[in-house]
């Protein structure tokens, strides 16, 4: 139920190896650091067949697929891989820890922060993708917003730390062991204009979330259509 194959279909993804082993979905954001910067030390930084703006900024290691294309006003900090094919739009901010497979598109003034995105993943406006996962074909309606922090997490005295997300699944707490955690999006699944999920949130494959709704933590299934019930007036004007 929380393995990363009932969200995502890995077989065409280059870096699929970071989910191996894996028993929680959410693993992954914990071993992104790591990944990337082991596989950056192994393969080239940018392709000769990129087309990167002359007001684009790389800041650190990064690797950009061929084909890829990064517009006016990008700001990139590594460790990042960014795949082939696939749009960063202007004013884009890629924040660190990030990456991204092949055709996706990150749109102007979207923010992408310690987070994957599979293969057709797309924001293609006003987006905040912070410690999340997005699927196959996943596509956010403008201004989603997959908040990744709780309210109440404050940092504790002695320790400095935070609270770890905890879900409650079929009536089971599972402690996530992260204390930032946004969204889980499986494979095909949309959000529509500005929607928001709330820290800690897994959505199955091939869901819809209508417009201007907040997502509560925990597991919608897959195959779900999540609405905000919504009652609108309409008076004559004086």
């Amino acid at each position: 139920m929380l393995h990363p194959i009932d969200f995502f279909d890995l077989t065409e993804f280059t870096h699929c190896e970071i989910f191996s082993g894996a028993d929680e979905v959410w693993t992954p954001l914990n071993l992104l650091e790591e990944y990337l910067t082991d596989w950056l030390d192994t393969h080239s930084a940018v392709l000769d067949d990129v087309i990167v703006a002359d007001t684009a900024r790389i800041h650190g290691q990064a690797s950009i697929g061929a084909g890829t294309v990064i517009e006016d006003g990008v700001c990139i900090y590594g460790p990042a891989v960014v795949g082939r094919n696939c749009e960063i739009k202007q004013g884009a901010y890629i924040r660190g820890n990030c990456l991204m497979g092949d055709r996706c598109i990150l749109g102007h003034a979207c923010e992408l922060k310690n987070s994957i995105m599979l293969n057709d993943a797309r924001a293609p406006h006003f987006a905040y993708i912070g410690d999340s996962i997005l699927g196959n074909n996943v596509n956010l309606g403008a201004g989603t917003k997959l908040s990744n922090l709780a309210l109440s997490s404050e940092k504790e005295s002695q320790t400095g730390k935070r609270p770890t997300i905890k879900l409650q699944i079929n009536g089971v707490e599972v402690d996530t062991g992260l204390a930032k955690l946004g969204a889980i999006i499986g494979d095909n699944a949309q959000t529509g204009c500005n929607s928001v999920t709330n820290p800690g949130t897994l959505i199955g494959k091939n869901t819809l979330v209508y417009a201007n709704t907040s997502v509560a933590k925990g597991l919608v299934p897959g195959n779900s259509i999540v609405k905000l019930r919504q009652v609108t007036e309409v008076i004559p004007r004086s």
